[in-house]
């Protein structure tokens, strides 16, 4: 439910908070009295450009500790028992039997929940059973309580055939609904770089799921930053890949967002086709011969006489002439101002 409101949030959270924030910064760095920028003036769109690509980058982020703070509030097996994730049989052993004193059932205060006590000295033992099998423990560490519900799984081999598996499934429908949307116009911009991390992430779970150890970057980079520096427990394979798939969904959404603002849409191509001159071309020379043939039927009563034809020319071309003077507004402005009487001139008949 919580990753739908995240994904629901994306259509209208950024813009809405964009909204909000460009007048509550206009309202605070522009003083009163000076003209604000108005929408659609090229200072707005940049502005809201600006501040629409901070608000998605700050939502991203969100979505990152959304994620890792599920994960924390989740749990695993190694903080219920408070044992180190390099912990060996006889340490978790020692850890369980300490608990035990404290949550087993017939030894609780009476003032502590019994049904609680009992599901978390239940999940106790499961947590210890799964991590002194080395096959669970294994399986465990990279694909997380989902080994729970897989019964007939035996062997390393067997969990990890079954995790390849729903991995591939996992990715094989995430790139043919990305493939989909871009076909019927969604998510169209950057596609590119959607497919490329995905099969970035694809391989990245492929290499943590079928390596003995856990990649060297988790273990030797960022859980020793977590350690040292924060109070965030280690992460565990699949933990980490958890938050990267969840990221990975939200990095393509945001890029939904940001291309096009980045990577606009390319105007549509105005210079005309071959076809549509082709056609322009057939058009105007139909026109033409029309043309020719109006004048001609025009022309018929004078057939046969040159002076007439000729006398025709030069009043049609001083008629020409005429109206095109006429028609220029400098030249009619000029023989209204001759032509209108001057004041004070005696009117002539009276």
């Amino acid at each position: 439910m919580s990753d739908l409101l995240s994904l629901a949030g994306w259509y209208f959270l950024p813009n809405l908070v964009t909204g909000w924030t460009q007048s509550a910064f206009y309202a605070i760095w522009i003083r009163a009295g000076e003209p604000k920028p108005q929408p659609g003036s090229r200072q707005f769109v940049n502005d809201r450009r600006r501040i629409y690509v901070l608000v998605v980058l700050a939502y991203l982020f969100y979505t990152i500790y959304e994620a890792d703070w599920q994960v924390r509030l989740a749990g695993d097996f190694y903080q219920d028992l408070g044992a180190p994730l390099s912990a060996d049989e006889r340490v978790l052993n020692s850890k369980f039997r300490r608990l035990t004193v404290k949550y087993h059932p017939d030894k609780i205060a009476a003032s502590v929940d019994r049904q609680i006590a009992e599901a978390f000295y239940i999940r106790l033992k499961l947590g210890k059973d799964v991590l002194v099998d080395p096959a669970r423990r294994f399986a465990y560490d990279r694909f997380g309580p989902d080994i729970l519900q897989w019964r007939s799984c035996k062997t390393i081999y067997d969990y990890v055939f079954v995790g390849v598996k729903n991995a591939l499934m996992y990715y094989g429908v995430t790139a043919v609904t990305l493939a989909t949307l871009s076909v019927v116009g969604y998510m169209r911009a950057a596609s590119f770089w959607r497919f490329t991390a995905i099969a970035g992430m694809f391989v990245l779970e492929l290499y943590t799921i079928t390596r003995p150890e856990a990649p060297s970057f988790l273990t030797n980079f960022v859980n020793p930053f977590l350690t040292t520096f924060t109070a965030h427990p280690p992460y565990l394979q699949y933990q980490m890949l958890s938050v990267f798939r969840k990221v990975l969904l939200s990095f393509f959404v945001a890029l939904s967002q940001v291309a096009p603002v980045f990577f606009p849409p390319a105007p549509a191509d105005k210079e005309a086709t071959p076809e549509q001159l082709s056609r322009l071309e057939g058009l105007t020379q139909q026109s033409e011969q029309e043309v020719m043939r109006l004048t001609a039927l025009e022309m018929t009563p004078f057939a046969g006489n040159a002076d007439t034809l000729r006398d025709l020319r030069v009043h049609m071309r001083h008629w020409l002439v005429d109206n095109t003077m006429r028609a220029n507004p400098q030249v009619r402005d000029a023989m209204g101002r001759v032509l209108q009487p001057r004041g004070g001139a005696p009117v002539q008949g009276s």
